[in-house]
C-alpha cells in the first residue's frame, strides 16, 4: 500500500537533540527518501501564527482583481512576480508534452533571493499594495529556510557524507516561494471533464519544503506501481519532497519523484485549493556531481545555473527539456497506469 512516511524532525530542530535521536530521525529520512522521495515533517518548529499569516496572505494576493495582478508579471526570464491561469505547463520542463497540448490551470506569485534576481540587482521581487502581505510572506520565508537547512544537515547525516556537502552547494542559494491558487471557481465537475491544475513534473533543485490546503489534488506516482495517489498533508505537517538536483546528487539512490495536480474534487464538485512551495535549489555556479555512493547510477556534472535553465525554459518558454531523459521516461511509463 502506498504512504508518504512521517518522519520528526525535532531531533535536529531542538538543540539538546540526542546523537541518538538524531541518528534515528537521518535513518527514517533515508528510507523515506529511497521508497518514495515525499515525507510528512512533524516536528519542524514553524509557529503556527506563520502558518495563518501564510494562509492569509494568499488569500489576499489571489483576490486582487486580474488587472492589479496582472500589473505584478515580471519578464525577462526571472522567475518572480505572478503567473496568470495558463501562462505555464510545468510537465515541459520534463521533455514531456501535455496530451491535450493545453497549459495548466493555476496561477502564481513567486518571490525569491537575489541569487538569481535581475542583472540590474536586488531580488526582483515584486509585491502587491496589500497591507502585511510582504511581512506575513517573509515571515514564512525564513521559517521555510530553516527547515530547508535543517533538512539538509539531516540528509548529509543520512547519506553518510560531510554536512558540508550540501552546505556547500548552497552558501548564497536560489531560494524561491511559490504561491499557488488552482483557479477555478468552485463548480460542479463537467461531464468527462479531464482538466490539469498543474502537470507531471519533477521539482528542480535540493529540496522542496509545502505548505498546502488539506483539500485533495495532489498527486504522487508510486514507485512501483505505476499509479498516481492522492496525497493530503497530515494535520500540522509539512510535505517535503527532493528535487533532481539531490536524485543527481545521490545517483538516483534518493527520487526525485513525479507529482502533479489534478482537479481538486470532492463530492463531484471543483474545490478551491491553495499551495505554498519553498524550492531551496543551490548557488547558480555550483557544480553537482553524484557522489560515490553504493548504488548511484551517475549523472554528468551539470551546475545549478544549467540545470534550472533547462527547466524554466520548460515550463514558461514552452522549449521542452532534452536533457530530462530519465524524468520524461518515468513519465511514459505512467502513462498507461495514471488514474
Amino acid at each position: 500500500m502506498f504512504t508518504v512516511p512521517t518522519v520528526d524532525l525535532a531531533p535536529y530542530v531542538d538543540p539538546a537533540g540526542s546523537p541518538e535521536d538524531r541518528a534515528r530521525t537521518a535513518a527514517a529520512l533515508d528510507d523515506a527518501c529511497r521508497a518514495v522521495g515525499f515525507v510528512q515533517v512533524v516536528g519542524h518548529g514553524v509557529p503556527d501564527d506563520v502558518v495563518a499569516g501564510l494562509a492569509s496572505a494568499v488569500d489576499d494576493v489571489f483576490a486582487l482583481p486580474m488587472a492589479t495582478k496582472k500589473a505584478l508579471v515580471v519578464t525577462g526570464g526571472t522567475n518572480r512576480g505572478y503567473s496568470p491561469p495558463r501562462s505555464e505547463s510545468v510537465s515541459r520542463s520534463l521533455g514531456v508534452e501535455q496530451a491535450t497540448r493545453m497549459n495548466d490551470f493555476f496561477e502564481a506569485f513567486n518571490v525569491g533571493t537575489a541569487a538569481d534576481g535581475p542583472a540590474t540587482g536586488g531580488d526582483g521581487n515584486r509585491w502587491p499594495d496589500v497591507a502585511g502581505v510582504r511581512e506575513r510572506v517573509e515571515a514564512w520565508f525564513a521559517e521555510a529556510q530553516r527547515v530547508a537547512r535543517t533538512l539538509t544537515t539531516a540528509f548529509a547525516d543520512a547519506l553518510g557524507v560531510p554536512r558540508r556537502t550540501f552546505a556547500d552547494l548552497a552558501r548564497d542559494p536560489v531560494e524561491v516561494l511559490r504561491m499557488n491558487h488552482y483557479a477555478l471557481a468552485e463548480q460542479d465537475l463537467p461531464e468527462g471533464a479531464d482538466l490539469t491544475g498543474m502537470g507531471e513534473h519533477t521539482d528542480y533543485g535540493i529540496v522542496t519544503v509545502l505548505w498546502a490546503d488539506r483539500v485533495a489534488g495532489l498527486q504522487v506516482l508510486g514507485p512501483d506501481d505505476a499509479e498516481w495517489h492522492d496525497v493530503l498533508p497530515a494535520p500540522g505537517a509539512l510535505l517535503v519532497n527532493l528535487g533532481d538536483l539531490t536524485a543527481r546528487l545521490t545517483g538516483d539512490r534518493w527520487r526525485s519523484t513525479l507529482h502533479r495536480v489534478k482537479p481538486p474534487v470532492e463530492d463531484g464538485r471543483i474545490r478551491r485549493r491553495r499551495s505554498a512551495a519553498f524550492f531551496h535549489d543551490g548557488d547558480l555556479d555550483a557544480v553537482v556531481e553524484t557522489l560515490p555512493l553504493p548504488g548511484a547510477s551517475p549523472y554528468p556534472p551539470t551546475t545549478v545555473r544549467e540545470h534550472l535553465a533547462a527547466k524554466l525554459a520548460g515550463s514558461r518558454g514552452g522549449t521542452l527539456n532534452a536533457a530530462a531523459d530519465r524524468e520524461a521516461a518515468r513519465v511514459q511509463v505512467a502513462a498507461g497506469g495514471a488514474s
